[in-house]
């Protein structure tokens, strides 16, 4: 308990200029290695919840210093996922931290798809958590869903909705419980801004580029997955020849959910 409180203090709430504009990031950890975290679209930064995020993430901190990158403060209208990715590689170049190890989730692992593709002098091993590498139906509905939402000011449809399609029955009925609370957490300080990283999501297409990444990669997920869906996932894996693994009870959420995700992604990272 000591060690851990330790390492939530020392974990720091830092920012770089990218193009002029502040991109949030945060650093924790004491290893030689380094380690990109790339969150999944939230309403919230990163940046905002420092000790949570090194708590989550403990298990990397002895091995690697671990980075975990917001978007950029300002995103425009038009943004897209190999945008984000640009962002990412020149945030990566600035620190100094390449080659890194990176873990995307969600919209994370979209960007770490580009950016391996595109970059790869700068990703030494992938790992791709309940993300896709291009739109399909269930993903699309989903999206204008939560878009829509978030258009009409409706986050409390917008909390109830990621709840259900996120978590497993047995999770999202104790959310359920406080979905009050979870509504009120689920607005975004800036509308726009969320929108426009919500939009970005409908640009993912590293599909047809998934044959430029020469990386050990790592693919896991959810089978349950009602989001991207689990057909996403097997899609990438089989794309890249690489390991896969499916939670077999388990949503989008795995990552939060499963007790060893990871530890299995540690697990991965150190072979």
């Amino acid at each position: 308990m000591i060690k851990l409180l330790n390492m939530i203090c020392k974990a720091e709430k830092l920012s770089l200029n990218i193009n002029g504009v502040p991109m949030n990031y945060v650093r924790f950890g004491t290893g030689r290695k380094n380690l990109l975290l790339l969150p999944g679209l939230s309403v919230k930064d990163a940046a905002d919840a420092v000790p949570m995020l090194a708590a989550m993430y403990r298990i990397f901190a002895d091995q690697y210093t671990v980075y975990i990158f917001d978007r950029k403060s300002v995103i425009p209208e038009s943004c897209t996922i190999r945008d984000l990715a640009d962002d990412t590689a020149r945030a990566i170049e600035l620190l100094g931290i390449s080659p890194a190890d990176v873990f995307g989730v969600s919209q994370g692992g979209m960007i770490a798809l580009e950016l391996a593709a595109w970059y790869p002098d700068l990703v030494r091993k992938l790992v791709l958590g309940v993300t896709a590498s291009r739109c399909n139906p269930v993903f699309t509905d989903v999206l204008h869903t939560w878009i829509g939402f978030a258009e009409k000011q409706r986050f409390d449809l917008f909390a109830a909705d990621m709840i259900r399609k996120m978590y497993s029955p047995q999770t999202a009925k104790k959310y359920e419980l406080i979905l009050p609370l979870i509504t009120r957490a689920a607005k975004p300080k800036d509308t726009g801004r969320f929108l426009a990283l919500a939009k970005s999501c409908l640009t993912c297409n590293a599909f047809p580029v998934l044959k430029k990444i020469s990386c050990p990669a790592f693919v896991i997920g959810g089978k349950l997955d009602a989001v991207v869906t689990a057909e996403a996932s097997v899609e990438i894996a089989q794309a890249l020849g690489c390991e896969l693994f499916l939670y077999p009870d388990l949503g989008h959420a795995a990552y939060e959910e499963a007790p060893d995700f990871n530890q299995r992604v540690l697990q991965f990272l150190a072979d």
